[in-house]
């Protein structure tokens, strides 16, 4: 079953629509994958992690899945902890050195989205031993924001937190918000 996962996003959408806002490719990956989310998130998908593929997509149903179903509510970031426990737990199996690079990096994202510094850290390294340059450079944009401001300024409003003036005045900013 998580091979329908991995072959619908690394094979049957381009990787532009990983990054490109979208209602109706939200909407497409709630129509076809909210069951398989629901599964994910009561952690019923334990059989995914023999594997380092499932692994992988598990990872992609819980954060990048919930980023799409679930776009300017707080659900989207709901379930970002348990993706990267996941995430760690199959670096910690050494089920990353299975996977391509693309692959690697979208298991490696759930670092990225954190807002915790210490695990930014380890996403600098993560994604500096992916032989991606650009991957490298926008997750030390990422770790800069949380180095400066401890959270994501740009989730304050959908997470019900008040914003500082000083990220009020950052994200007035061009590139502020991902």
């Amino acid at each position: 079953m998580y091979q329908q996962v991995i072959d619908f996003w690394f094979t049957e959408i381009t990787p532009a629509q990983w990054w490109k806002k979208s209602d109706a490719f939200d909407q497409h990956i709630k129509e076809r994958f909210s069951t398989i989310h629901q599964q994910a998130i009561h952690c019923e998908l334990s059989s995914w992690r023999e594997t380092s593929t499932g692994s992988l997509a598990e990872v992609i149903v819980l954060d990048q899945f919930s980023r799409n179903m679930y776009r300017d509510t707080p659900q989207a970031f709901a379930y970002d902890g348990l993706a990267l426990a996941l995430a760690q737990e199959a670096i910690r199996k050494e089920q990353d050195k299975a996977l391509n690079a693309d692959q690697r990096s979208f298991l490696y994202m759930p670092f990225m989205h954190s807002e915790s510094l210490m695990i930014h850290d380890q996403a600098t390294d993560l994604f500096a031993n992916l032989g991606m340059p650009n991957t490298v450079d926008f997750e030390k944009k990422h770790r800069d924001i949380i180095a400066q401001f401890g959270r994501y300024p740009h989730r304050n409003t959908i997470l019900g937190r008040t914003s500082t003036p000083e990220e009020i005045e950052f994200l007035t900013q061009a590139g502020s918000s991902f």
